[in-house]
């Protein structure tokens, strides 16, 4: 399965080590599904990683590099506003790009939608399951 982890997961995973979020990351790794990312993530990710939790250089490094091999980069080329939140806009346009199967965020609004285009949306205990 192709999927994109929203951004609250990867923060769980980073910061959270032994989380759900975690474990989610670790089914990635074993292969047992495709993570797909883009820039605007990834921006995101390092951006909240650097402000909410003090994280250095060093360390928003390694989780880049970290991310860049167990991930296939993806560059969306149509921007949506189907969200009131343009970050949420962002993992939408990356599994359309992408052509994910599904997307695994904590969002409630992102939640909501339980799917766009052909794309579900899934919690992180249904990703697990």
């Amino acid at each position: 399965m192709r999927v994109v982890f929203d951004t609250n997961i990867y923060v769980s995973a980073f910061v959270l080590p032994g989380s759900q979020a975690d474990s989610a990351v670790l089914k990635v790794i074993e292969g047992a599904d495709e993570l797909l990312i883009s820039k605007p993530i990834l921006d995101e990710l390092l951006g909240v990683l650097a402000r909410k939790f003090s994280k250095n250089m060093d360390q928003l490094s390694r989780i880049a590099v970290f991310l860049s091999e167990v991930a296939e980069l993806v560059r969306p080329r149509r921007t949506l506003e189907v969200l009131k939140d343009e970050a949420d806009n962002r993992i939408l346009e990356c599994a359309i790009a992408g052509k994910a199967d599904a997307i695994v965020t904590g969002d409630k609004a992102m939640l909501e939608l339980q799917a766009y285009k052909d794309v579900r949306i899934l919690t992180l205990k249904d990703y697990l399951g």
